[in-house]
């Protein structure tokens, strides 16, 4: 298997997870990213999804281009992503920011920096 993928069964999909997520789950900010997290199963891969508020971004162009680029961040930094939420968990990222980002590498800092505030 691919280190850097994003496979399926690593996609949040489906109306119990994603019920169970907000039931459940807890919540964590730091700067323009809030996640939901709630552990999954003892040996099951993480399951992760990606949400940008309509509210924020009326444009489903640009609601559609974070959400690739808050994938594709996820999917280059899984390993850091995994120390820092844990690797049986359920877990959806979302975009808090009204401000849109204009590159790939305003994303992958914010997360970057996410996932090294919550390791503290």
């Amino acid at each position: 298997m691919k280190t850097q993928g994003y496979p399926k069964h690593e996609k949040l999909k489906g109306k119990d997870d994603t019920a169970l997520l907000f039931k459940k789950g807890k919540w964590f900010s730091h700067g323009t990213l809030r996640i939901v997290f709630v552990k999954h199963g003892a040996e099951s891969s993480p399951k992760f999804g990606v949400s940008v508020a309509k509210k924020l971004y009326k444009k489903a162009v640009d609601r559609n281009r974070i959400k690739r680029l808050l994938r594709e961040v996820y999917r280059l930094n899984k390993d850091l992503y995994k120390d820092a939420f844990g690797n049986n968990k359920i877990a959806m990222l979302f975009y808090i920011s009204p401000e849109k980002p204009l590159h790939y590498a305003e994303i992958e800092k914010a997360f970057l920096e996410f996932c090294e505030a919550r390791k503290k």
